[in-house]
This record gives structure tokens, C-alpha cells and sequence, in this order.
């Protein structure tokens, strides 16, 4: 209607101007309809990412940076720590290990004295003198008790000196004047020592030095009750 209003008022004549309002109406259609199908038209797809990136919240912007800066200082610090190469002549020096310290030495033997071998007719009490027969005892006592393994006659001397044990013992106990004196009480106990230790170990096993040093402890108590006379 606005284009037919601006044809009537128009200086060209009639025809010319009714064909101008046509085409300018045809015009406007077109372009109304070409809005339309843009406006239903789908977006391009770098339409869409240019439009996320741009409303993409700060937030995201900062996140994004902060991510790309954490790669860039993995990636610096990876590097830092590449083990170096070495040429084909050069070779990694490597510290030798320390010295193993040296084993204890083992602690010294006790030397409780030398005595001399029983000899093969020694064995045995005379049963006709006591500080006799306890002084003959005792010193094959403290050789038998000082053997170690490998002692040449090991086995018969210590079954020697068991059975000359039992004998002196089971003969002397009997008379109350010796069973009383102080020499035999000790003597007596020593006894018990050593045959307690061929009961549990045998005649071929050395006396252990815990033993070994309380018997040595009886025989000087011993020894000196007998030169006393007690």
C-alpha cells in the first residue's frame, strides 16, 4: 500500500512507477523470506566453536592457561632429569663398596694350669689313706676336665675316671670321720659336676667351659683342705 501511495505521488508516470513499487515489494519478499530460512538454518560448526570460545567464562580461560603452563614445566623438569649418555670410550665412575670389617677373634681359653696324663696303672684308690686316695682323685679330675675334643684317649680316660669316681665315693662315704671333713663335702660335689656332665654328654664330649671353671673352682678348695687336713 506505501509503494502504490509513493507511485501515485511520484513526478514518472504511472506505469513506470507502478512497475518500481512491484519490484521493490518483490525485493522486500525476497529478503524476508531469505531472513527467515537463515534464522531455522543450523549454525556452522566453526560457527558453534567461535561462539563457545567466546562465551566461555573467564574461569575457563584461566584453566585452560593454567593447564598449558603445568605441561610446559613437566615437560622442563622431565627433561632435567634425563640420565646423561656417556661416549662409547667413557665409562661411569662407581664407588667400590666398603670393607667387610673382620670377624672377632674368638675369646682366648682359660688356662686353668698343665697336668700330667693318669698313666694306665694309676687308676683306681688305694683305700688305705684318705688324703691319699683325694688328692689322687682331684688330680685326675682337673686333667679329665681340662680335655678338649680331639685329645688323644679321650673316651677311655674320662671312662676311667667315672668308674674311679664311683669307687672313691661309695668307699669313703661309709666312714663318718671322712664323710664329716670338708675336703670330701667339696670333693663330693666336684664329683656330682663331672659325672652329671658324662650322664648327660657322653665320655666323648668336652666339659663346657661354664663347668669347667666352677670344677677348677672346687679343686683349689679342695686342694687346700686337704693340706690342712681337713
Amino acid at each position: 500500500a506505501a509503494a502504490r501511495a509513493a507511485a501515485r505521488a511520484s513526478p514518472y508516470p504511472l506505469d513506470l512507477a507502478v512497475s518500481a513499487a512491484d519490484a521493490f515489494q518483490g525485493i522486500a519478499i525476497f529478503l524476508a523470506f531469505a531472513a527467515t530460512a537463515q534464522a531455522f538454518a543450523p549454525a556452522p560448526r566453526f560457527a558453534r566453536a567461535t561462539t563457545a570460545m567466546t562465551a566461555a567464562p573467564e574461569g575457563s580461560r584461566r584453566a585452560f592457561f593454567g593447564k598449558a603452563s603445568a605441561a610446559a614445566v613437566v615437560g622442563v623438569v622431565g627433561t632435567s632429569f634425563v640420565q646423561p649418555s656417556f661416549a662409547d670410550d667413557e665409562v661411569a665412575e662407581v664407588a667400590a663398596p666398603a670393607p667387610a670389617p673382620a670377624p672377632a677373634a674368638p675369646p682366648a681359653k682359660a688356662n686353668y694350669g698343665t697336668f700330667p696324663v693318669p698313666a694306665a696303672d694309676e687308676w683306681g684308690i688305694s683305700g688305705k689313706d684318705y688324703y691319699a686316695d683325694a688328692a689322687k682323685v682331684t688330680k685326675h679330675m682337673q686333667y679329665a676336665t681340662q680335655m678338649d675334643k680331639g685329645t688323644a684317649n679321650m673316651d677311655t680316660i674320662n671312662k676311667n675316671m667315672k668308674k674311679e669316681m664311683v669307687d672313691f665315693v661309695s668307699f669313703y662315704r661309709r666312714f663318718s670321720n671322712v664323710a664329716g671333713k670338708q675336703s670330701f663335702s667339696t670333693l663330693y660335689t666336684a664329683i656330682n659336676v663331672l659325672a652329671g656332665h658324662y650322664t648327660s654328654y657322653g665320655t666323648k664330649f668336652p666339659v663346657p667351659e661354664k663347668r669347667r671353671k666352677r670344677l677348677y673352682q672346687e679343686y683349689s678348695e679342695i686342694e687346700k683342705n686337704i693340706k690342712k687336713g681337713r
